[in-house]
């Protein structure tokens, strides 16, 4: 059981702790509901209420409802037996192996693993030619896996809410934990199974190629996962779905060989493990936290509601789910029923070098084409990235050398890796390609882009043959360079189906077309003037990155010359001057900023940023997990930009210890620094003590729940004493003791006017030891700071898509907040309250709307 610490009524811990419950309990519900009616808790009817919900999550939740109407002594009881249940099943009876299975069920599994085996052998590159064959036990490269993402962590354990002590989850010994594709369903603890995994990670990353070597393995007998059966499904794939259908269907779509031991294998749903890859593909990924189960796998529903159900544990609860999505769609994922978190990381330096050498299969090629990447910073980082490795091999592989410019920018490798395959693909080798073979090309790219971004506006990456769109690209030769050809069966039928190789070369083709036409731009980047009417939920950020690099002078004069497209100067003017103007808001706002930063650097223009001159510079980039590419885009703006930075907000980002070295030249800038929610060791906390010993600037830096403890408080502690310029430290939610918090004694209130403490390892001290000391918080009964730093709250808030909003909103709104007492709380939830259902007045998306409402509901009661 989790531990009730923070709550003063075990009415209040069902609360709390209502998600966590669910997931612990859904296996045991029915034993545990006979209990109840034994001990005279519930009554026969309420059993018979419960047994009306199908799904032994909906049931734990019904019964969670009835005690909540029965009382606190009820509720005192089910946690009592709850937590018995649980104990007597920590040491499990001997003698529980599973059953010997049936012939026919081995010839099944053999069946099931050469076909697996046969559709992974090859590896999917983006341009493979017809007929021609990589294998990919030839090609494959290790890819970096970090066991924990602790921004999802917090959100699924609600670390940060009022009230609540911190969780064992926080233990340095459990994030960013390298592990490998055979372990990702092995418990870290011993106790917890691992049943549902999400692999997260920016484009191009290795999602899918991480999937295709578990099906790999598994089909040559390599795999250490102890599974039977293995059930791969794309999100892409399932978009063509467009009319009621249910799990078996699903299933046996492309694995018809199954039918005959499907419901053994059903069955034995402990043995079998579902990987979903592409959640961000799915049209539907918006509405998955759905409220409407099925329990049975022929139960016939929509197919999102029986994604909804596997996702969730009500259909299928023993089996194993892996679900892969990039980070923009991941808010949308249930995490409730998540059990880990694993961030894809891509290549290392070795990996990098490995992949040359595979794929130019000559060691003094990859050497050399290996020293022309690496006298490339940018390009050398974008290698990190399989996906753009591969991009970067075929341009040098095509043109044996770099066209024109070096590149710089994401957008740039994908101009030349478009020009590299268009001369590939024609035979055409000069330096530019001929008028007559130029206005043929330029109609294919502009038939490819525009297919490519409406159905990308439309959030669809599969489109069959009948669409008029791909009608028209019949008996282009070109096609089958850009585009995957695949037979679709569907009862009494078969169509073609085509898609993009890669979802980013489809992004790319997208902002092509929305670049060199007369198409109007898109709306803002983010909604900035008013955040609540919703966005694309990143769903368009790579787009947007790819439009501002192809509206840029040198790509727009390389599109040009090569393949006969021009943008529109009036366009382009529009553009610059939509990027200025957004920037300078968001900067003067303290909004999130990330995907504009990479759009001006897309760009690499100076004078474009120089022309962004907010009257404050506030940069926040909360809540995203930061890659190389993401601190590039950062540095490249604010190197440009000149004097203080008023506030840089790194909460939430994974920042590592090498990347606050990286950019500290800006931190000696920044005036506020918060740096909370992130893991921070002793190299880490030399870091900030270095800054904090030089810097003339900063007076305010945030490093709440970072795990630091007495020790690296005391180094930080030391360069405050040496410099006396920080005023106010917030250190909530860490393993500081009272003998680290002696450390600051001496400092206050010159020159700290403000230390929180709170949420810290002084169980034992007494919070009157440090009345004395007015600047030392560590409890919230100081209306004064409290008020400020819900203004502060409040103000991002207002300004934050409603995807940021809801991140907001878990860590501040619990139940438990109702233990709290003083104005400033009234005033501050009263605020968010007002925020939401303003919100809510606006909001069009159903998911979103649900999600505000349940905030609602939360803050109303």
């Amino acid at each position: 059981m989790v531990e009730r610490d923070g709550c003063n009524s075990s009415l209040k811990a069902l609360r709390v702790l209502r998600v966590s419950l669910v997931d612990e309990l859904e296996g045991r519900i029915d034993s545990l509901l006979e209990i109840l009616v034994s001990r005279e808790v519930f009554t026969r009817d309420d059993r018979e209420e419960v047994l009306c919900h199908l799904g032994p999550r909906a049931r734990v939740r019904e019964v969670l409802d009835i005690l909540q109407c029965k009382g606190n002594e009820a509720a005192d009881i089910f946690l009592s037996i709850s937590h018995h249940q649980q104990e007597a099943q920590t040491h499990p009876k001997e003698g529980n192996a599973d059953p010997p299975q049936s012939v026919e069920y081995k010839k099944v599994q053999q069946k099931h693993k050469d076909v697996i085996k046969r559709r992974s052998e090859s590896m999917l590159f983006y341009n493979t030619r017809h007929g021609e064959k990589i294998l990919f036990s030839e090609h494959y490269v290790n890819l970096l896996l970090a066991d924990g993402h602790q921004g999802l962590d917090m959100k699924r354990h609600e670390v940060l809410t009022f009230g609540q002590k911190r969780l064992s989850l926080q233990q340095k010994s459990a994030v960013q934990r390298k592990i490998t594709p055979a372990e990702l369903f092995l418990s870290t603890n011993g106790k917890h199974p691992v049943k549902k995994v999400l692999v997260s990670g920016v484009a191009g990353i290795g999602k899918t190629i991480l999937v295709q070597k578990m099906l790999f393995d598994f089909g040559g007998n390599r795999d250490h996962l102890g599974f039977d059966f293995i059930i791969h499904m794309t999100f892409r794939d399932l978009n063509l779905i467009d009319k009621p259908t249910n799990f078996r269907e699903l299933v046996l779509r492309k694995n018809r060989h199954l039918a005959k031991e499907l419901d053994n294998i059903l069955e034995n749903d402990h043995k079998l493990l579902i990987i979903l890859d592409g959640f961000d593909e799915f049209r539907h990924y918006r509405s998955c936290d759905v409220d409407t189960f099925v329990t049975e796998p022929d139960e016939d529903a929509e197919v999102v509601e029986v994604l909804g159900s596997l996702m969730q544990g009500e259909l299928l609860p023993n089996a194993s789910i892996m679900l892969t999505s990039r980070p923009a769609a991941i808010n949308h994922i249930p995490v409730g029923c998540i059990d880990r978190f694993v961030l894809i990381s891509g290549f290392s330096l070795t990996e990098v070098q490995d992949f040359f050498l595979r794929y130019f299969q000559d060691s003094a090629t990859a050497d050399r084409m290996f020293a022309v990447v690496s006298a490339n910073e940018l390009m050398l980082t974008l290698c990190y990235i399989p996906a753009f490795c591969y991009i970067v091999c075929c341009i040098l592989q095509e043109s044996k050398d770099l066209c024109g410019e070096s590149p710089k920018t994401m957008t740039d490798i994908y101009v030349q890796y478009l020009v590299a395959l268009l001369r590939s693909h024609t035979q055409a080798r000069a330096q530019t390609f001929c008028e007559g073979q130029k206005e043929g090309l330029s109609n294919v790219v502009l038939k490819l882009g525009r297919l490519a971004f409406l159905k990308l506006m439309e959030h669809q990456t599969l489109f069959y043959s009948s669409d008029k769109d791909v009608a028209e690209l019949e008996g282009c030769i070109l096609v089958s360079t850009f585009l995957d050809k695949t037979v679709a069966q569907e009862p009494g039928c078969t169509e073609e189906v085509y898609s993009f190789a890669h979802l980013t070369v489809q992004e790319f083709f997208a902002a092509v077309y929305c670049a060199v036409t007369d198409h109007p731009l898109p709306e803002a980047l983010q909604q900035t003037t008013s955040p609540g009417e919703g966005s694309s939920g990143g769903h368009l950020d790579l787009f947007h990155r790819f439009l501002s690099g192809i509206l840029a002078e040198r790509n727009a004069n390389l599109l040009s010359r090569q393949v006969g497209l021009s943008c529109n100067k009036e366009k382009v003017d529009s553009y610059r001057q939509r990027i200025i103007k957004e920037l300078t808001m968001l900067c003067e706002s303290g909004a999130p900023i990330l995907n504009h930063l990479h759009c001006l650097f897309e760009q690499q223009d100076p004078s474009l940023a120089l022309s962004v001159e907010p009257k404050t510079l506030q940069v926040n980039v909360s809540d995203e997990t930061l890659s190389q590419m993401d601190y590039n885009a950062i540095k490249y703006f604010l190197n440009l930009t000149k004097g203080e930075i008023l506030e840089l907000d790194l909460t939430g980002t994974g920042v590592s210890c090498e990347a606050l070295r990286d950019i500290q030249p800006l931190l000696l800038r920044c005036n506020r620094l918060w740096l909370g929610e992130n893991i921070l060791g002793m190299d880490a906390a030399r870091v900030i003590a270095d800054v904090l010993q030089v810097s003339e600037h900063l007076q305010q830096l945030g490093i709440g729940w970072t795990d630091i403890g007495d020790d690296e408080l005391l180094a930080i502690s030391g360069a405050i004493r040496a410099n006396k310029k920080l005023e106010e430290l917030w250190m909530e939610g860490n393993r500081v003791s009272y003998r680290g918090l002696l450390s600051l004694s001496d400092l206050t209130p010159y020159p700290l006017k403000k230390i929180v403490a709170i949420w810290n390892d002084l169980a034992d001290t007494d919070p009157d030891s440090f009345c004395t000391q007015e600047s030392i918080t560590v409890s919230f009964t100081d209306d004064g700071i409290w008020e400020g730093w819900g203004e502060w709250v409040f103000k991002r808030c207002e300004v934050s898509s409603n995807d940021k909003l809801v991140t907001v909103l878990h860590k501040v709104c619990n139940i438990s907040v109702h233990c709290l007492e003083g104005q400033w709380a009234s005033n501050f939830y009263k605020q968010l309250l007002q925020l939401i259902k303003q919100r809510i007045e606006i909001c069009t998306e159903d998911d979103m709307l649900r999600k505000l409402e349940k905030f609602e509901t939360i803050l109303s009661f």
